[in-house]
């Protein structure tokens, strides 16, 4: 099963639609804390996800990935959605949200050098600079909306979300030219699921002392940033390569500041515009391709005999 290899319509709305859903989970997450553990919470959301996708995979009649997969699928599960999880719910307790902003920006970066690295990915001198510039602007974004950024021994957790989430991004697009990817998406939330059990015992009594609103928290994560999101994002690597996609994580901070604009009618200041326009300018950059050059094959000027 080939891939596409290109950012076309259907990548990009694919990666609109996983960026509008994550962008959401932040703040989900930090609502359903009250009730329930980071542990807890972790579970409860790839729960919901694997029953999502484990529906899905009945209706469609999609067939798993073929055994000799599984071992390398069950760790990059347990990597990329165990681990990543749980560091990222642990650590939204301890440290500023601007931290955890700045240093999540790292992904797309971590994700070039792991593609290099992994698949043998050829970056451009042009892509490095796009991400430079995105990073940037990314970083302007945060400081300028006045969220907290300071040092704490946590962010250590968010560099580990960073870390995993490049492997499991390449990892993950590596298997999509020899099975479905939906096949490897759910094998992965599956694992990713088993991982986080340990955290998750006491879920059910957790469950029957929280408030409604909380519970909702919990399924919306789940259907909405977990089985929507990762089968959007999905969607977008299998078509393009992992870099590319993973250059657009820059654009969460500016979404979330124009939905606050739009929604909460929260101005911004002339410094986030600037860094917003910066965090743009470098995710095009970053993508853009040169245009192939065209040779002329010189008139060859031979005598006839």
């Amino acid at each position: 099963m080939g891939t596409v290899d290109r950012l076309d319509g259907r990548a990009l709305l694919a990666i609109a639609i996983a960026l509008l859903t994550w962008s959401s989970a932040y703040a989900a997450i930090a609502y359903a804390l009250p009730s329930f553990t980071p542990g807890e919470v972790a579970f409860a959301r790839l729960l919901t996800g694997s029953l999502c996708f484990a529906v899905l995979l009945w209706v469609k009649r999609v067939p798993l990935p073929a055994p000799r997969d599984w071992p390398q699928l069950a760790l990059l599960g347990v990597l990329g959605l165990s681990v990543y999880h749980l560091c990222l719910n642990y650590a939204e307790t301890r440290i500023a949200s601007g931290t955890a902003s700045i240093l999540i920006s790292l992904v797309p970066a971590a994700t070039a050098a792991v593609s290099a690295f992994w698949i043998g990915e050829r970056l451009t001198l042009r892509t490095w600079v796009g991400l430079a510039l995105a990073l940037l602007g990314t970083v302007l974004v945060v400081l300028a909306s006045g969220q907290r950024v300071e040092v704490d021994p946590h962010a250590l957790l968010v560099l580990v979300c960073v870390a995993v989430s490049a492997v499991f991004f390449v990892g993950q697009k590596a298997l999509f030219a020899r099975s479905s990817m939906v096949g490897v998406t759910a094998f992965a939330m599956f694992a990713g699921t088993l991982g986080a059990l340990p955290f998750g015992w006491h879920l059910p009594q957790a469950l029957a002392a929280a408030s409604w609103s909380h519970i909702g928290a919990l399924l919306w994560l789940g259907i909405a940033p977990t089985f929507v999101g990762y089968l959007a994002w999905n969607m977008a690597v299998h078509r393009a390569s992992a870099s590319q996609v993973s250059s657009f994580i820059y654009l969460s901070p500016p979404i979330a500041l124009l939905i606050g604009w739009l929604w909460l009618h929260e101005v911004p200041n002339a410094l986030i515009l600037v860094g917003g326009a910066v965090t743009i300018g470098g995710v095009v950059l970053a993508n853009a391709r040169r245009r192939p050059v065209r040779v002329v094959p010189p008139i060859e000027t031979c005598e006839q005999n």
